[in-house]
């Protein structure tokens, strides 16, 4: 990864992470960089839990890509623990630079390491490009998700 550093995230963190989350047309209506509160809180809990990885990727100091990777122990699949990605975001300067393809195959490899036996994302079914993207990448869209708004 040359010097590229992908690291747990530390709570200096947050803003870069809440800024990436928001500079999209999907953040942009659900977060609020200017209100560091519920991210701080949610960062707390996060690294409390053993099976989180909030991760970032750096590069001169500077956070330029994030996601977090949460690892399900399961019964299905003769008792296989699976990983799910989330909130993949690459800092806007970095699109396109081969970013997102290593932070994704740090995950997978994070996730072997850690005897999972599956990786599953979810993504939007508006981001038509970040599909391409997965796919590119050996994911396939074998499921369709649901979710409910509470």
């Amino acid at each position: 990864m040359g010097d590229l550093e992908m690291r747990p995230a530390v709570p200096d963190d947050i803003p870069a992470i809440v800024a990436m989350l928001a500079d999209d047309p999907l953040g942009a209506r659900r977060e609020s960089p200017d209100d560091p509160g519920p991210y701080l809180a949610a960062f707390e809990r996060i690294t409390a839990d053993p099976n989180q990885r909030l991760t970032v990727a750096v590069r001169g100091g500077r956070v330029i890509g994030t996601l977090q990777l949460t690892i399900v122990p399961g019964l299905s699949r003769r008792g296989a623990t699976r990983s799910i990605i989330e909130a993949v975001r690459i800092h806007a300067d970095e699109r396109g630079s081969g970013l997102g393809t290593q932070l994704i195959e740090w995950a997978i490899e994070e996730s072997r390491r850690l005897g999972c036996a599956l990786v599953q994302l979810t993504s939007d079914a508006s981001r038509t490009d970040a599909h391409r993207f997965y796919e590119r990448l050996g994911f396939s869209a074998s499921h369709v998700g649901f979710k409910l708004q509470l």
